[in-house]
């Protein structure tokens, strides 16, 4: 009876407390989470992001559209050809950025109670993807009247994930203005397909099965030669471009850069995938779009930095951080642009003299002291192939970035990396996922390992999980950019206190 008696007791308390809980005028705070309006907020980061990869298809557009936001978020460029020493110390922002190739971008803010010796706080990332690039000459004969296209493979395409898809073509364009020299135009024919790999119908039998060859098998179709085509004119004839390229091809680009034919001198032009991202899913739980290896960080780790810089105090900021964007990882990264170039190490260089003239600056003592993340897309759990997954190493979509773990250092991830990312992630909500291969499968690279051997800086692979990597259209969640931006953003703010609770280790 008497434990009746309490239960009662405690139960009629709890009711009281409820009732003056109602009681509780509108204003009077209430312990309830709202998360509706953050997830919201994530989710608009890929609606953001279906636009940002629809209207920038290739690195170039990619690297040009960053610049334009860096700019309006109060970014100065500095080029690589000039000296930045007044520039830099003049400075009353502190917020700058630069550009090799077109393609390669290193973006920073430096406080101005920043000490070498506290090193940097960086996130890389690679901004190329998958794709086939126009060859230098991609005349080809016709056959049967149709015209076809000579490209190259960029990367592990020109496969059957890009057959009989919705081709457009961008790029680069170099023309001669009578005025002004070589000059530089960025293209791109989206909305419109240019080209089509068609593939053989079942009904060939063994021909149509595969495997196909790359050199024969898929050539793009971008033509039906008529009889009624224009020939070249004496003044298009001019173009050096002119014998190298069909000159449909050739009419094409020109018009797309606003010049004349005669004026090209030379084309940078890949294939891509024109179709537009979208959100999917019965709930909407995923982003389908193309380009997502490894645009979905690049894109990430921009925004957080432009985001971030907003509520900086540059004057009493102790801090340097950078982001910068590389090419040519889906080929090895060895290039002037790729990230053994080596721009993020003379950018780091360039600032310390800057600042430091007459205070001799010791790299390796700089670079012992920072830490780097190498932001690279990950696998995420594919469902139906559960078994070539390990158990509590098979990241899900929309819960947060993923470290990526390497036991032959396929990844630069070390487990005082490990315990950093950790460590920044419970300091601001954030989830963290693991991913590691099995030991009967064969690990993918990134840049983290080249840049930690080339600077000795500490250096973490992680990056936002992604379904059907290497394909011409990908999966990613929903929140998964947002949670990237989220995450990238505290590492920008607070790298430096976080890490310093590891001392020396």
């Amino acid at each position: 009876m008497t434990d009746q008696r309490e239960i009662i007791e405690h139960l009629k308390k709890t009711l009281q407390l409820l009732d003056l809980e109602k009681s509780k005028k509108p204003d009077a705070p209430v312990l309830v989470k709202a998360p509706a309006p953050v997830e919201k907020k994530l989710e608009q980061y890929s609606h953001d992001y279906i636009e940002f990869t629809y209207e920038n298809p290739t690195t170039y557009h990619i690297v040009n559209y960053f610049s334009k936001l860096l700019e309006k978020a109060g970014f100065e460029y500095l080029s690589e050809k000039e000296n930045w020493n007044d520039k830099i110390k003049e400075s009353s922002d502190r917020k700058f950025y630069t550009v090799r190739n077109g393609t390669n971008l290193s973006a920073f803010v430096v406080g101005k109670k920043w000490e070498w010796s506290k090193g940097v706080g960086a996130i890389g990332a690679h901004a190329d993807a998958l794709t086939a690039k126009l060859k230098p000459s991609s005349l080809k004969d016709k056959v049967e009247g149709f015209d076809l296209l000579g490209v190259a493979p960029y990367g592990g395409t020109l496969n059957e994930l890009w057959f009989d898809r919705d081709l457009g073509v961008g790029g680069r364009v170099l023309y001669r203005d009578d005025d002004h020299g070589i000059q530089s135009k960025l293209v791109n024919s989206t909305p419109h397909p240019i080209a089509k790999i068609p593939t053989l119908a079942p009904h060939f039998g063994e021909p149509a099965v595969g495997p196909f060859d790359k050199e024969d098998q898929a050539v793009p179709v971008v033509g039906y030669v008529s009889e009624e085509d224009t020939p070249p004119s004496e003044d298009e004839k001019k173009s050096p471009l002119f014998g190298k390229h069909c000159i449909n091809l050739l009419r094409y680009i020109a018009s797309l850069a606003g010049v004349k034919v005669s004026q090209l001198v030379q084309l940078d032009l890949d294939l891509f995938d024109v179709q537009k991202g979208v959100i999917g899913g019965i709930k909407n739980d995923f982003l389908f779009a193309p380009r997502l290896d490894d645009r979905l960080c690049s894109y990430a780790s921009i925004i957080a930095l432009i985001e971030g810089s907003h509520d900086l105090d540059v004057d009493s900021m102790e801090t340097f951080i950078n982001v910068t964007l590389f090419d040519n990882e889906e080929v090895g990264s060895l290039s002037r642009q790729g990230a053994k170039g080596g721009l993020l190490e003379s950018v780091v260089s360039r600032v310390s003299t800057a600042l430091y003239q007459h205070d001799p600056v010791d790299l390796r003592t700089l670079f012992a002291n920072s830490i780097i993340l190498s932001a690279d897309v990950n696998h995420m759990f594919n469902p139906n192939f559960a078994n070539v997954y390990m158990k509590h190493h098979s990241p899900k979509p929309n819960v947060g970035v993923t470290l990526s773990l390497d036991s032959n250092v396929h990844m630069a991830t070390d487990v005082v990396g490990t315990a950093f990312i950790e460590e920044l992630a419970r300091l601001n909500g954030d989830q963290v996922q693991y991913f590691q291969i099995k030991n009967n499968s064969r690990s993918g690279g990134t840049i983290g390992p080249s840049i930690s051997a080339q600077t000795g800086a500490r250096t973490v692979d992680l990056g936002i999980p992604q379904l059907a990597m290497h394909s011409i259209r990908a999966t990613t969640g929903s929140r998964d950019i947002g949670l990237g931006v989220k995450l990238f953003k505290n590492f920008l703010q607070n790298w430096r206190p976080v890490y310093d609770k590891f001392g020396d280790l």
